[in-house]
């Protein structure tokens, strides 16, 4: 059984490995994506500096980390925030966990006072965009700003 909560200072290396794994696996470990983001080896932290900001994890009952997702602002003017690292491990994807991830990201957000979500991604990722398409996420097909993720080259936004 799995469980989906807010990220606690213990995740952060199981988290981290996880994000650099699955991005080395998509020759993505290079400048401009989240592999060299400064706040990656202390993302609760980083979540936990602001009330718009939460990290959520998914775990099993004796508490191996699958994987998670993160929201936080990033057009706070216009409420819009930024979906964030979503990544699972291997043995976890195909299990519909990115779903429950994002139900909890986006209710987060709702909550948070968002009205729009953002996303960043790269045409590698071909089974993280069709998750996001699937979930109603609509391709914009340009970033909304220039993002710190320079690398990537596929964006999209929902409303909530």
């Amino acid at each position: 059984m799995t469980q989906i909560r807010p990220i606690e200072s213990r995740d952060n290396s199981a988290l981290a490995h996880i994000v650099q794994h699955s991005l080395k696996a998509y020759q993505l470990d290079i400048p401009g994506t989240a592999y060299f983001d400064p706040e990656l080896s202390n993302l609760s932290q980083y979540y936990q500096s602001s009330p718009k900001r939460q990290y959520f994890v998914a775990s099993t009952d004796n508490g191996d980390i699958l994987g998670g997702n993160g929201i936080a602002e990033y057009d706070a003017k216009n409420r819009i925030a930024e979906l964030q690292k979503l990544y699972l491990t291997e043995n976890a994807r195909g299990k519909h966990l990115s779903y429950k991830l994002l139900d909890a990201a986006i209710n987060f957000a709702k909550h948070a006072g968002y009205k729009e979500v953002y996303l960043e991604t790269h045409h590698n990722l071909k089974t993280a965009i069709h998750l996001y398409q699937e979930y109603g996420f609509s391709e914009l097909g340009h970033p909304l700003n220039n993002g710190e993720h320079s690398a990537m080259d596929r964006f999209f936004v929902m409303a909530i």
